[in-house]
């Protein structure tokens, strides 16, 4: 259980060796814990500092005078800090010891280890910043893309805090209406009219349906896509995952079913993550441990968002390549007709034998046709293919990341949906009145100003400690 009179401590930089690491104290006591083990050679105290002030000097285990490191100490009074509460942080050498002996003395010395994601939380809580924003910042620590890291940043920002408060304000209007002609029945008093009221509701519900389903698009950018390449052995599978990751991630050689295993790396396709996995040939087999990798193959076809089919230009098109598209007809797939430079005329595969999805011709040996590909995959991932629903673009150009952020928005649009339902079969105020609470309790949910310590403790506990 968390306490907002505590004072919390930890480490906030990733264990090992490097130059700094960062030890951060944040509470109404940071400041004197510090001052207890902080030894300044010009006599200077932390509790004399001004706010956002750097004082260098020494950690000294106050019981044995022993030195710990040489530090500079940052000083943070509240309520301009991450926390909007008194925040230090001891810049020590970046080794384990001595980082470690740090937090040590913050403990002793009254401090309580902080639990994940405590110190975002507190801003949270302080009201620095709100729901949205908090889960922002676990966005931005494992954006894997440029264009991850910035949508998280507009979020961080309040873009979605921005949307949601205009959903919000606008539902409390159409409920302060019809509070009004409850409370006001018998009087004459400037209200919405029934058909503006129904108007009002239905807009906005279509508003929350089409921002809800932004997270078909910007979730790709937040959980990456998977791709899996698939193909009959030594088709070029292994070659293709190393020309696209420009290393020699899987071993590559003449004979047929090197690959025995789901191999997974990731690659960044014009800002939008893809985990890319190397699968085992497809075909019959007697070898147990090749068998093993065709089943790991065919389940990762099932499981990918998208599929490379590979084959083979310099042999012929034959049972064993139909067979590979039959797998993956139903899935979003780019073919790669690879080895295009050393092509055989028996080979005869041609795009409309799987239309609507594209055929790029590359070379991984040579890295011919490797920017098609990619902008080919990108394409697929962001423009659903002709068999897919079209692509829905999100109110003023705001993009829902977080699955608990879509749920939220659904429930909102499906009260909504109740309340238009109520109102369109002439059912009392008061009924239609409880359905946009309801509503309106949703997009809450969102902002944290609706929200239960349950939720609270499942966000923040994927947060590192020290953050």
């Amino acid at each position: 259980m968390n306490f907002l009179d505590d004072t919390i401590a930890a480490i906030s930089t990733p264990p090992g060796e490097g130059g700094i690491g960062i030890v951060r104290c944040s509470g109404k006591d940071a400041i004197t814990i510090t001052d207890q083990f902080f030894f300044s050679p010009k006599g200077k105290k932390l509790g004399d500092a001004k706010s956002h002030t750097i004082i260098y000097g020494f950690i000294v285990d106050p019981k044995t005078g022993e030195k710990i490191d040489e530090v500079l100490v940052s000083i943070m009074r509240a309520p301009m800090t991450y926390t909007k509460e008194d925040v230090v942080e001891i810049n020590c050498h970046g080794g384990m010891l001595p980082v470690r002996k740090t937090l040590q003395l913050c403990l002793k010395g009254g401090a309580r280890l902080a639990e994940p994601g405590e110190f975002t939380k507190r801003a949270f809580l302080n009201g620095r910043i709100d729901l949205s924003q908090a889960e922002a910042v676990i966005d931005i620590i494992r954006a894997k893309t440029e264009q991850a890291e910035k949508l998280a940043l507009q979020q961080l920002d309040g873009s979605l805090s921005a949307k949601i408060t205009e959903f919000i304000d606008r539902a409390i209007n159409i409920c302060a209406h019809i509070e009004a002609c409850i409370d006001f029945s018998e009087d004459e008093i400037d209200t919405m009219t029934k058909d503006e009221m129904a108007m009002s509701m239905q807009t906005l519900k279509d508003e929350l349906m089409m921002l809800a389903q932004s997270y078909d698009h910007g979730r790709l950018f937040r959980e990456g896509v998977s791709a899996a390449i698939v193909g009959k052995p030594n088709v070029g599978k292994s070659s293709l995952l190393n020309a696209l990751l420009q290393k020699d991630r899987a071993i590559v050689t003449e004979m047929p079913g090197t690959t025995r295993d789901v191999i997974e790396d990731c690659l960044n396709i014009n800002g939008l993550p893809l985990i890319i996995m190397d699968t085992a040939g497809i075909r019959e087999t007697h070898d147990l441990a090749e068998m093993e990798g065709v089943k790991r193959s065919l389940k990762a076809i099932d499981s990918a968002d998208i599929v490379l089919a590979v084959m083979d230009a310099s042999r012929p098109f034959d049972e064993a390549d139909k067979e590979v598209i039959e797998r993956v007809k139903d899935k979003r797939a780019v073919i790669i007709i690879n080895k295009s430079d050393i092509k055989s005329p028996d080979f005869t595969f041609s795009s409309p034998d799987f239309s609507p999805c594209p055929v790029v011709n590359v070379s991984a040996l040579k890295g011919d046709g490797l920017d098609e590909l990619k902008n080919a995959v990108y394409s697929l991932c962001i423009s659903p293919c002709a068999r897919c629903s079209p692509p829905r673009c999100s109110p003023e150009g705001v993009l829902i990341t977080n699955i608990r952020h879509r749920l939220s928005i659904e429930k909102a649009a499906i009260s909504l949906g109740i309340a238009i339902e109520d109102f369109e079969h002439d059912k009392p105020l008061e009924v239609i009145a409880i359905s946009l609470m309801e509503s309106l309790d949703s997009l809450g949910e969102i902002k944290g100003t609706v929200s239960t310590e349950d939720i609270l403790n499942k966000i923040f506990s994927e947060f590192c400690i020290g953050k």
